[in-house]
C-alpha cells in the first residue's frame, strides 16, 4: 500500500501539479481514506520524496562503521542510490520516455516551493544524522565542530550528485554515458573532500 500510494501520488502530481492534488485525492485513487495516507506518510511532500528516507537509513548504517572512512562510506550510499535509479529507468522499454519523466519530476521539485523547502529540511536532517553517527565513532558530541563539518561535507556530496543527475540525465543522452558523467563529478568532489577529512577519527 505504501508503494502504491507513493507511485499514485507521483503520477497525479506530474499530471496535474503538486498544489492541484489533495492528499484526499491520492487516497481516493487508491481506495483508502486521507487518514490512511497520513498513517503511511507524515506530509504531502513525503508522498513524493519518500525515497529520501531510504537514503537516511543507508547513511546511518554506512557511517557507523569506524573502519570505513567517512567519504568512502558516503560514496557507497550514493552509489546504491544511483544503482536504484538506473534500475528503475532501465526497466522502461522506452528510455527517452523514462528520462523525460525523470526530468519532469525534477522540474516539479524545483518549481514547487514546499517541495524545495522539504528537500532542504531533509538535507539538514541528513547532516544532523551524520554528525550524530560520526560523533559516536570518535567519542565527541554531535555539536562539536569536527563532526559538524564532516557531516556538512558529506551532505555536500549528496547535493553534488543530485545536481549532476539534473545536468546529465536527459532524453537523447545514452543512460550509461549520463551515469558515467555523474559518477565522475561526484568522484571529483569526493577527492577534494578526502584531502581534508582523511584524518577524521584517527588518534
Amino acid at each position: 500500500m505504501r508503494q502504491q500510494l507513493s507511485d499514485t501520488a507521483a503520477r497525479m502530481f506530474l499530471e496535474r501539479g503538486f498544489d492541484a492534488v489533495r492528499v484526499a485525492d491520492v487516497g481516493e485513487a487508491c481506495g483508502v481514506s486521507e487518514k490512511t495516507v497520513f498513517n503511511y506518510f507524515p506530509s504531502k511532500e513525503a508522498l513524493l520524496l519518500d525515497r529520501l528516507e531510504a537514503t537516511a537509513d543507508a547513511m546511518r548504517a554506512r557511517l557507523a562503521d569506524p573502519a570505513i572512512p567517512p567519504v568512502e562510506a558516503m560514496l557507497a550510499v550514493l552509489d546504491d542510490e544511483l544503482d536504484g535509479l538506473v534500475e528503475n529507468l532501465a526497466a522502461d522499454a522506452e528510455p527517452d520516455r523514462a528520462l523525460a519523466r525523470y526530468r519532469r519530476f525534477g522540474d516539479l521539485i524545483r518549481d514547487t516551493p514546499s517541495l524545495r523547502a522539504y528537500r532542504s529540511d531533509v538535507a539538514d536532517r541528513f547532516a544532523d544524522l551524520a554528525a550524530e553517527v560520526l560523533a559516536t565513532r570518535t567519542g565527541r558530541r554531535p555539536e562539536d565542530p569536527e563532526p559538524q563539518i564532516v557531516a556538512a561535507t558529506l551532505v555536500g556530496l549528496w547535493r553534488v550528485q543530485f545536481r549532476a543527475l539534473r545536468t546529465h540525465l536527459r532524453p537523447g543522452v545514452p543512460l550509461p554515458d549520463a551515469i558515467d558523467a555523474v559518477t565522475r563529478e561526484v568522484r571529483r568532489a569526493a577527492r577534494l573532500a578526502e584531502t581534508g577529512l582523511a584524518g577524521y577519527g584517527q588518534p
